[in-house]
């Protein structure tokens, strides 16, 4: 078990990072805009799990090929990239109909929404750059296994993430709501979720590899 004073410094490292916007943030407004406070509140707790499941890959061994290998690394980014770009392309595509259909019917199934923010998660090379670099430093190997001890911390940070993500999907929910009183200007406002995910997705790509 990871010492508590260790605990809680990762707990304070883990909250500037969740606190300060980054990627997963803007997908959840993305996600928010797109298809309303329900579906990014789903697409949060995907994500949250997504990024347990990379916690979980780093602490059986997964980080080490990662933190070794420029092509699986590259593999994973773009494979995440791409995978925005897609979600951001649909938006747009869709956007009429799902802005004519907005209060009358869910815009999509719990599990779909669900595991499409599952896919963000664990393909985010943001966060597995943070849990390679940085969970390390907060084990106590003398405190017991290595491995639980970074699920452990991975699970701190997820949980982190789950409430603050949650608060801005729930911002911009409410904000989609009120521009739901017109068809028309939620069409826009699901194209501008999209786009953002697109630059999202094509930012990503972009990075350099494991800066």
């Amino acid at each position: 078990m990871v010492p508590t004073a260790n605990l809680v410094a990762f707990a304070l490292a883990a909250l500037l990072l969740v606190v300060i916007p980054g990627p997963s943030v803007l997908f959840v407004i993305g996600r928010a805009l797109e298809i309303g406070r329900v579906g990014a509140l789903l697409s949060v707790v995907g994500n949250a799990a997504g990024m347990l499941g990379q916690v979980v890959a780093i602490a059986l061994g997964l980080g080490a090929i990662l933190e070794r290998s420029i092509v699986a690394f590259t593999v994973v980014k773009l494979a995440g990239a791409a995978f925005l770009v897609y979600l951001g392309v649909q938006a747009i595509r869709h956007r009429h109909r799902r802005a004519a259909s907005a209060g009358r019917a869910a815009p999509r199934g719990a599990i779909r929404s669900l595991a499409e923010g599952a896919v963000v998660g664990v393909t985010n090379p943001k966060s597995v750059v943070f849990f390679i670099a940085v969970l390390p430093q907060f084990v106590d190997r003398a405190s017991g296994s290595v491995p639980l001890q970074l699920i452990e911390l991975g699970v701190l940070f997820a949980l982190l993430a789950l409430v603050f993500d949650s608060l801005w999907a729930l911002g911009a929910g409410f904000a989609r709501d009120w521009f739901g009183r017109s068809p028309r200007r939620l069409s826009r406002l699901g194209a501008t979720g999209g786009v953002a995910m697109i630059g999202l997705g094509v930012g990503l790509a972009a990075t350099g590899s494991k800066q």
